[in-house]
């Protein structure tokens, strides 16, 4: 009952600070580009966590801009995981996410003005086509952030990681961070519209260079990455 009671107080105020500052990123974006405005989104995002009910923080060494591009993998776990990521990465980047979310309304605006690039899940060959679209983003130097799960858990525990992702990095020799964004589910999962408030952290794991994984097969990579990321999670 406690947990309906602080939904039902939280979700609008969350909904007005979204709101404004949407308005606020929509107007920027008319004007610069993205890359030009990361520091408000950035504001923004953290606006949105605290009107959310959430308190956030970054734990580990953030990745230096200048010695980039980076590829950014993260597990999903919650509506806030866009926020922490954002809210955590100290420079732009963009990235891949499922089509469904360009069509809802506002949110499908920023993302498409922010540069995410669409993916069709349930198509192989528009996943191929997008992640494609990344690399060559990676390649003239934009760092990228991609979900290997593909979808929100359902239960907290990190699912299969896809091989898209890996095959990424193995084509653009990018530099891997595995970063672990904690306390995400417990605050909002998806079979729940109440929202507890909660601590929320963006943790960035030692990054992954090509000398490291150049020899390695997809598999295991993605098993590194994932346990990397298991570590971060569940570390008190």
């Amino acid at each position: 009952m406690f947990k309906t009671i602080i939904s039902i107080i939280i979700w609008p105020i969350w909904s007005i600070a979204f709101l404004f500052g949407t308005i606020i990123y929509s107007l920027s974006i008319t004007l610069f580009p993205s890359h030009k405005v990361h520091k408000l989104a950035q504001i923004i995002a953290r606006t949105c966590m605290l009107f959310g009910g959430q308190w956030f923080k970054v734990e580990g060494l953030k990745p230096d801009k200048n010695k980039g591009p980076y590829l950014y993998l993260i597990n999903h776990q919650s509506l806030f995981d866009a926020f922490m990521i954002v809210g955590g990465i100290p420079h732009y980047f963009t990235g891949v996410g499922a089509i469904e979310q360009f069509s809802y309304p506002v949110w499908g605006y920023l993302v498409k003005k922010y540069g995410v690039i669409p993916l069709i899940r349930q198509e192989l060959g528009s996943a191929i086509t997008s992640l494609e679209k990344l690399e060559n983003v990676i390649k003239n130097g934009t760092s990228a952030m991609i979900a290997p799960e593909g979808t929100r858990s359902l239960d907290g525990k990190l699912g299969n990681f896809k091989k898209g992702p890996f095959h990424v990095a193995k084509n653009t020799g990018v530099t891997i961070i595995p970063v672990g964004l904690k306390g995400a589910y417990q605050a909002k999962n998806k079979k729940d519209w109440r929202i507890k408030p909660s601590l929320l952290t963006t943790v960035f794991g030692k990054p992954i260079t090509k000398a490291e994984y150049e020899n390695m097969s997809i598999e295991a990579l993605s098993n590194k990455v994932k346990v990397e990321i298991e570590k971060m999670v569940n570390q008190k």
